[in-house]
């Protein structure tokens, strides 16, 4: 699936309480964003969750969540349901703070006072949800007593939990959903992520958290690779080459079999089977063959082709397609989905062998009571279906290969994972080694999009959904899976909005990934740890310390279902972090639990010792965000103290750090040339560091950006991708050049990508310019950021 890559990639391609000036700090409340468009417009409005309700109606007021809550199900209905209601009881301790009574059934299916109902009624159906509705949809009733969750399935009560729990996190308080009804379902019946392990072997307990990622945004597939080699041989030698089969049986005849270096035993597997059931997720396994079959060929040489020497199987011999099937009948047994996807992809053996394999693979599978599912592949194999098995879900991943046009007229169901769109090879220089493009997707994409004129209906009755993929290419590369984790991250809950309601969250995209920072990953993670950080944000990943408590970290984790609590203590506690280096400091913002600071200082200090009081807050109420701005000042230590009478204790999700604001952002930037329409120069400005400008292959292109008016500029930050400048200047000009630009910096000989910071003295400008010289690699100029700083 990614060895295109190799051959023809290029060319296919509310103020709580009051300040105190120290100086003069503002202090707001921080909102989760202005209601979507489209919602109600009399009524709560519609509640943010990820992906977008389908349907609202609002109501008056709100349900909040007390000590006294409790999770409940209707007796008929325990067996299905109340180990969810346990581990929602759990997941609202982890987003709340709020220590629930025991999930308990009850004897009617309607909600008491203070209760979550989750009850089951496989008769509920929606007209406009239809069949989807009744496979995942649910309906969300809040009223101001009680809350009730109805689906026809368990993976709709399942999704409706996720939601309520979204509602709670966005929530100020994190203790109120407003009242209303929310009818909700997908727009397609598969929303997947395919995880290359075999070329990459990631840990149980991460695949445990993807799961759990997954189900938080109503992802429903999760298929694995389990094996794959390198791309190619060292020096034409395949018994150099890595290669590596994921599962590990005990019996003794696959001894050898799997690979040395990392591999799931059956008991990692029903770990796995059982988080995806709990968590409503498919996982699919992916056996692949008779390409990528390295770790086949080295276990049983006289089935490869070119005497072993090769990553393809030899399906002349009879005896190859036996193998294979003893494979399947190995360890289909420990797979609980209904279907195996069983690879068929890249093929370069007689057509004539590849499909009486395809075919027979196929049946195999059937019999196994599995349906298949396989890579398209067939008009570079075959130049068209005749005589292939139609009963095989296609995964259409390149146009030249088998797009889905050519899927569709032969008639196979489709599942869109396109390699120009949906594909990430870590770190590589193709396929968005750098990360999915965010912007694109959220703008321009939904599961029927396929590049050039190959897109189909939306809603196409063949069409089952759409899956992106991370493909581990780079087999002696040194990164890990957090690395993998942090470049997926980005788009996630983008590719779940377009896959489940498609562009029905009615915001910027700008405002959408700022919600999206906040409730990124869900609760209940062991393995990932978050990567989204807020722009400008200094203390995300800092050490942090504190006077008393355990686990100081987790206001600095990114994390916004994790908190540092204190023990009580006479004034007050403190806690702070350590930004690695003296920062430019302008802004904090703190996410506090139930036990609040009420009284407290913001302080500052260069070496941890000597500290300096920069903004202080007096008589905060309540609980939630507190926000105080102090300007900009330098320092390494950041310190909330607390100076209450009597013993305080405090619980707090989060202290942020902030830089002095980016001049830039959002502001009208222009450039010589784009690469792309997609890769203009606004998205340079636009605070996301996963969209990028990119400019034709030619040396001298620049990017500008126009700050508004004259403002004081004393640091530019320029956050080149691969294709970086090598030679450039930082330009400054009053009125975009019409009287010159004028040269405050130059850059030679660079020969590296990433941030390039570039400071100042001050300077007067309203405009700023980077002008190319010269250009590191044959494309031309690319920059995910072009920050300008006061």
């Amino acid at each position: 699936m990614t060895n295109l890559s190799r051959r023809t990639l290029i060319a296919a391609t509310a103020v709580a309480g009051a300040a105190v000036a120290l100086p003069s700090p503002t202090a707001h409340a921080v909102g989760a964003g202005a209601p979507p468009a489209g919602a109600a417009s009399r009524g709560n409005a519609r509640p943010t969750v990820i992906p977008a309700l389908q349907e609202w109606a609002g109501g008056d007021g709100a349900h909040r969540l007390t000590p006294e809550s409790r999770v409940v199900v209707p007796a008929q209905d325990a067996g299905q349901l109340l180990v969810l209601a346990q581990q929602l009881t759990r997941d609202i301790a982890d987003i709340t703070g709020l220590k629930l009574a025991a999930p308990r059934a009850v004897r009617r299916s309607r909600a008491a006072g203070g209760e979550i109902l989750l009850r089951l009624d496989a008769a509920a159906r929606h007209a406009k949800g239809g069949d989807l509705y009744a496979r995942e949809g649910y309906e969300l009733a809040v009223r101001a007593d009680a809350v009730t969750l109805t689906a026809p399935a368990y993976s709709g009560v399942y999704y409706g939990t996720r939601s309520l729990l979204q509602i709670l996190l966005h929530d100020e308080q994190r203790s109120r959903v407003p009242v209303g009804t929310a009818q909700d379902w997908p727009n397609y019946r598969l929303r997947g992520f395919m995880l290359d392990v075999g070329r990459r072997f990631f840990t149980p307990g991460f695949v445990r958290d993807y799961l759990r990622v997954m189900g938080w945004f109503k992802l429903n597939d999760l298929q694995l690779h389990l094996n794959d080699n390198e791309i190619k041989a060292p020096g034409g030698d395949w018994s150099k080459a890595y290669d590596a089969f994921r599962l590990r049986s005990d019996a003794a005849e696959w001894e050898g079999l799997a690979a040395p270096d990392g591999s799931y035993s059956r008991a990692d597997w029903d770990s796995f089977e059982d988080t995806a059931a709990l968590h409503a997720v498919q996982l699919t396994p992916e056996i692949d063959a008779p390409a990528h079959s390295r770790s086949f060929v080295r276990f049983r040489p006289s089935l490869g082709l070119d005497g072993g020497n090769s990553d393809h199987l030899d399906l002349a011999k009879p005896e190859t397609t036996d193998f294979m099937k003893a494979v399947f009948e190995e360890f289909v047994p420990w797979f609980r989905s209904p279907e195996v996807h069983y690879g068929a992809d890249e093929y370069t053996g007689p057509e004539a062998q590849y499909r009486a394999y395809f075919n027979d693979m196929a049946e195999h599978l059937r019999s196994l009571g599995k349906h298949p599912r396989a890579w398209g592949s067939l008009t570079e194999m075959a130049g068209s279906a005749d005589g292939y098995d139609r009963d095989v879900t296609i995964h259409s991943w390149n146009n030249g290969w088998y797009g889905p046009q050519a899927a569709k007229a032969d008639g196979y169901e489709i599942v869109n994972t396109n390699d120009g769109l949906l594909y990430v090879v870590p770190f590589a220089d193709y396929y968005h080694g750098h990360g999915l493009d965010g912007r694109y997707l959220y703008d321009s994409w939904e599961p029927h999009v396929f590049p050039g004129s190959e897109s189909l209906t939306p809603g196409d009755p063949q069409l089952r959904g759409a899956m992106s993929a991370v493909w581990n290419d780079l087999v002696h590369a040194t990164y890990t899976q957090q690395d993998v984790h942090g470049l997926v991250e980005k788009t996630y809950g983008t590719l779940a909005q377009k896959m489940w309601s498609g562009s029905e969250q009615g915001l910027t995209y700008g405002e959408f990934t700022a919600l999206l920072r906040r409730g990124a990953q869900g609760p209940g993670l062991s393995t990932v740890t978050p990567t989204l950080a807020d722009p400008d944000e200094l203390a995300f990943g800092a050490a942090a310390t504190a006077s008393s408590g355990a686990h100081a970290s987790y206001v600095s984790d990114g994390s916004h279902v994790t908190c540092w609590t204190s023990v009580a203590e006479a004034g007050g506690p403190w806690v702070r972090v350590d930004l690695g280096a003296v920062r430019h400091v302008g802004r904090v913002r703190l996410d506090w639990g139930r036990e609040h600071g009420r009284s407290y200082d913001v302080e500052v200090s260069d070496d941890g010792s000597a500290w300096r009081r920069v903004a202080s807050r007096q008589g905060l109420e309540r609980a939630g965000w507190d926000e105080l701005e102090f300007g900009g000042v330098e320092a390494r230590y950041v310190r909330v103290r607390g100076r209450e009478s009597g013993r305080v204790r405090w619980v707090l999700w989060s202290l942020q750090v902030f830089d002095v604001p980016d001049l830039a952002r959002g502001r009208k930037a222009t450039a010589s040339s784009a690469e792309t329409a997609s890769l203009g120069a606004e998205n340079a400005v636009d605070g996301d560091a996963g969209t990028r400008w990119a400019s034709k292959y030619t040396d001298g292109e620049w990017i500008a950006v126009d700050l508004g008016e004259e403002r004081s500029v004393r640091r530019v930050l320029l956050d080149w991708e691969a294709a970086a400048g090598r030679d450039y200047d930082v330009q400054v000009s009053a009125d975009g050049g019409s009287s010159g630009w004028r040269t405050v910096a130059e850059r030679r000989g660079r020969e590296e990508a990433g941030v390039d910071v570039v400071d100042l003295p001050s300077v007067a400008a309203r405009f700023v310019r980077m002008q190319g010289v010269k250009r590191q690699t044959e494309y031309g100029y690319s920059l995910y950021r072009f920050e300008v700083r006061g």
